[in-house]
C-alpha cells in the first residue's frame, strides 16, 4: 500500500486527556538507550544547553534548553492492541506491525512544567527523541494520543528540518484520509495541543496528493506562524483561489473544527 492508500479510522475524541507532550520509543532485545550518549548528542549535533541532569536510564530527568524532559525505561511491551491498531493508519510505515511485534522495551519521553509555547516544547522534545533514535537501537516512536507510529530512519530524517528553522510537522500532527466514492475528506489530529482547533476537508472531488499537501502546509503556517484560523475567514493557495473557513461540529473528530471549503 501506498502513502495514500484510504484506511478506515474511527471517530477521533478531540478531550483525550492523554494530550501531552509524551512519546515512546519502542525497543527489541531488551534494550533501552544510554543517558551520556543522549546527553552528547543533544549538545554537539543540537547545540542544546543540557543541565539538571539527575537519575540513569531506568528513570532520569534532564533540562533541556530550560525544558524539562523525564525520562522513564519500562521493560515490557506497549499493549499490543493500541500498536495493532494505530499500525494499520501508518501510512508512511507500511510494515510497522511486523517490525514491532516483538518488542519488549520501551522509554517514556515527556516535556513537561514548562511556561515555554507549545511549539518550543515539541521543537525541544522532537530533539531528544532524534538524539535517542540515533545513538540506540530504537525501532521507531508511538505517540498513541495522535495515532502517530513513526519508524526511526523516518524520524530522524524529519527531525532534521530543525536545523533549517522549519518544523517537523508530520512527527506532531496526524492527518487523515477518508474515501467516499469520488470525494475525498481530510482532517488533523493534534492541533489542539498547540492551542489550535483541528481542520477539515469534507467530500472534495480535489486529487488526494494535492489535497494532502496543501493541508500539511497549513498546519505547517498555523505552527510556525502562529496563527489563529477564525470563521469566515479565506485562505489563498493561489491569486485565483481562495478557500473559505468555516466553523462547524466536526465529521471526523469530536468537538467543533475549521472546515476548508474545497
Amino acid at each position: 500500500m501506498g502513502l495514500f492508500n484510504i484506511f478506515k479510522k474511527k471517530k477521533l475524541n478531540n478531550n483525550d486527556e492523554h494530550n501531552s507532550f509524551l512519546a515512546m520509543l519502542m525497543y527489541n532485545s531488551s534494550e533501552t538507550y544510554q543517558l551520556d550518549k543522549l546527553i552528547e548528542q543533544l549538545r554537539v549535533h543540537w547545540q542544546c544547553k543540557v543541565d539538571d541532569i539527575n537519575g540513569d536510564e531506568e528513570a532520569g530527568i534532564l533540562e533541556v534548553d530550560g525544558q524539562k524532559i523525564m525520562l522513564a525505561t519500562i521493560p515490557s511491551q506497549i499493549p499490543w492492541d493500541d500498536i495493532e491498531g494505530t499500525a494499520q493508519y501508518a501510512y508512511n510505515w507500511e510494515t510497522a506491525a511486523t517490525d514491532l511485534k516483538d518488542h519488549n522495551s520501551h522509554v517514556i519521553v515527556s516535556a513537561f512544567g514548562s511556561a515555554s509555547s507549545g511549539q518550543q516544547r515539541a521543537v525541544t522534545l522532537t530533539k531528544v527523541i532524534a538524539s535517542i533514535l540515533t545513538t540506540s537501537n530504537a525501532v521507531g516512536v508511538y505517540k498513541g494520543a495522535h495515532s502517530l507510529l513513526i519508524s526511526n530512519a523516518d524520524y530522524q530524517a524529519a527531525a532534521e528540518s530543525l536545523k533549517d528553522d522549519t518544523f517537523p510537522v508530520s512527527l506532531w500532527i496526524y492527518l487523515g484520509v477518508r474515501k467516499s466514492g469520488d470525494k475525498t475528506s481530510l482532517y488533523t489530529y493534534g492541533l489542539k495541543e498547540f492551542g489550535k482547533m483541528e481542520m477539515e476537508i469534507i467530500d472534495s472531488p480535489r486529487d488526494i496528493e494535492y489535497l494532502y499537501e496543501f493541508l500539511l502546509n497549513i498546519c505547517h503556517y498555523v505552527l510556525t506562524a502562529d496563527v489563529t484560523l477564525k470563521d469566515g475567514e479565506t485562505l489563498g493557495p493561489s491569486a485565483e483561489e481562495k478557500i473559505e473557513i468555516s466553523l462547524s461540529e466536526g465529521k471526523f473528530v469530536e468537538g467543533q473544527s475549521l472546515k476548508l471549503g474545497f
